[in-house]
């Protein structure tokens, strides 16, 4: 099983690229010209979602260094306790709706530190992959396109990154425990 999934893992990208130019070819799509195009409108884009892409790496980082992370952490400790959570984990859990690469920066030395194969490297690269950037989705996407009311997005949102978490440790404890 480990071999068919490391060549699909292997030849997923370069097939798909190889299908979406031959696809656009049998249309006669100008694949190229097509291409170009949507540089210049991610581009465009690029530009309007920068200043929100700005205000939330600040926060991020403000909320990090100002020691909030640390205080949050002593205070839910013994519910973690009881959960089996490891409180390594939390700011992963926390900063990963908010932050692709600050969680991605955490869930890095959290496997550095404790091991790929170790049960904290398996969580972290089953939570990281198991949820989403919510709240920056909400903020760079919904602000690009003028959305103002994102209340029940943001609830879908948080609630689906909740149950990552969550499925995520019952899923690691029961395969790897």
């Amino acid at each position: 099983m480990y071999q068919w999934v490391s060549l699909i893992s292997l030849w997923a990208i370069p097939v798909t690229i190889a299908f979406v130019l031959l696809h656009g070819w049998k249309r006669e799509v100008p694949v190229y010209e097509t291409f170009v195009e949507g540089a210049k409108g991610g581009l465009t884009t690029t530009i309007r979602i920068l200043p929100h892409l700005i205000a939330m790496m600040v926060a991020v980082n403000m909320f990090r260094e100002s020691g909030a992370l640390d205080l949050l952490l002593r205070g839910i400790k013994p519910v973690l306790d009881v959960l089996h959570f490891p409180e390594e984990l939390v700011p992963l859990a926390l900063l990963r709706p908010l932050t692709g690469t600050g969680s991605l920066a955490i869930a890095t030395d959290l496997i550095a530190q404790y091991g790929p194969d170790s049960f904290i490297g398996r969580l972290a690269a089953t939570m990281q992959g198991s949820t989403d950037t919510t709240l920056y989705v909400l903020t760079v996407y919904f602000g690009a396109v003028g959305i103002r009311n994102s209340s029940y997005a943001l609830k879908v949102g948080l609630w689906s990154d909740l149950a990552g978490v969550i499925f995520s440790l019952l899923i690691v404890t029961y395969v790897f425990s």
